[in-house]
């Protein structure tokens, strides 16, 4: 089946590096999948040897397009126990102001959407912290960051814990929480499928709920077992709850890029031969979703919650007769 409005497809650049790589070789390796034809960069770590214009170079040089950046506050030490939301006053504004250099790498490049994962921001023990100076420190740092450019967007990656045993964000409902109380319209959320089985979501469901509150700025794709975030391979652990997944962004009308972010480097695994396995298993199971867009007999089924019709309409076009 021909989808309409193919995604392109990027892929995690770290996941093709090996020692003494530059940003560059990662690139050039990415290019030989075939198939994936964007790229998102880690900011500040792969700025480090390279201007944006040359980084631009290098991407098509490449045959790759800019998906956007994705901040990385872990690179530097100092923000361990916080980027946004630690104690001191002055490495808060550090990490604001290496968002805002960003953002302005982001526009040179022509790139549109920021993804901010703030990892480092939480808890570990009780009595740790303010929660609540914790929340408005955030919600501060976001709009300032927001505000900073409002032509880019700003996408939160969430994630309930890892490195820090608690997230601020560590959810779907707590993220929308903060998009409602910001209230910026450049502001909305990334849906990355192994940190919402890791929070204990159904990711249809927490993309539904995503769509009537703010913009979904992007979808990364991997699998997982719901302990950790695994990085497997797309569909593998959760063919069913993928084909979910893209049933729902089909019927929502979203066509941005399918980022895999997935950890071949992990097991050792050759991340062309991992990224081609990617594109093998999302490319059949976004034409299943697709097939089933419409489906009389699973819209049925869903109207009347018959979990045994739909189940076995799923079954069928995933594994046939």
């Amino acid at each position: 089946m021909i989808l309409a409005n193919r995604p392109r497809y990027a892929a995690r650049l770290n996941a093709f590096k090996t020692k003494g790589d530059t940003v560059a070789d990662m690139l050039a390796k990415a290019g030989q999948v075939g198939g994936i034809d964007a790229a998102d960069l880690n900011f500040p770590d792969h700025f480090d040897h390279h201007t944006p214009a040359e980084l631009t170079e290098i991407l098509q040089q490449n045959g790759m397009a800019l998906n956007g950046l994705a901040m990385r506050y872990y690179t530097d030490p100092g923000f361990r126990l916080g980027a946004f939301t630690h104690p001191d006053q002055t490495i808060r504004r550090a990490a604001i102001d290496i968002t805002k250099r960003g953002l302005d790498a982001l526009a040179q490049m022509g790139g549109t959407v920021m993804t901010v994962w703030l990892g480092q921001d939480g808890f570990d023990y009780s009595f740790q912290g303010d929660y609540t100076r914790m929340w408005d420190d955030t919600l501060s740092a976001l709009a300032e960051v927001c505000d900073h450019n409002p032509a880019l967007d700003i996408s939160i990656e969430y994630k309930p814990n890892e490195p820090r045993s608690w997230s601020v964000l560590p959810d779907m409902a707590t993220t929308l929480h903060a998009i409602r109380d910001l209230a910026r319209p450049n502001l909305g959320v990334t849906l990355d499928f192994c940190h919402m089985l890791f929070a204990g979501e159904m990711p249809a469901k927490s993309a539904a709920l995503a769509a009537r509150h703010c913009r979904i700025m992007g979808v990364h794709l991997n699998d997982g077992y719901a302990k950790r975030d695994d990085g497997l391979i797309a569909g593998t652990v959760h063919p069913v709850q993928t084909v979910e997944l893209f049933w729902l962004l089909d019927r929502l009308g979203y066509d941005g890029v399918i980022y895999f972010d997935t950890f071949p480097d992990h097991g050792g695994m050759d991340p062309v031969q991992e990224s081609r396995a990617n594109l093998a298993l999302t490319e059949r199971l976004r034409a299943i979703a697709a097939g089933l867009r419409d489906d009389p007999d699973l819209l049925d089924a869903m109207s009347r919650q018959d979990a045994a019709a739909a189940t076995r309409r799923i079954a069928k076009a995933l594994y046939g007769a």
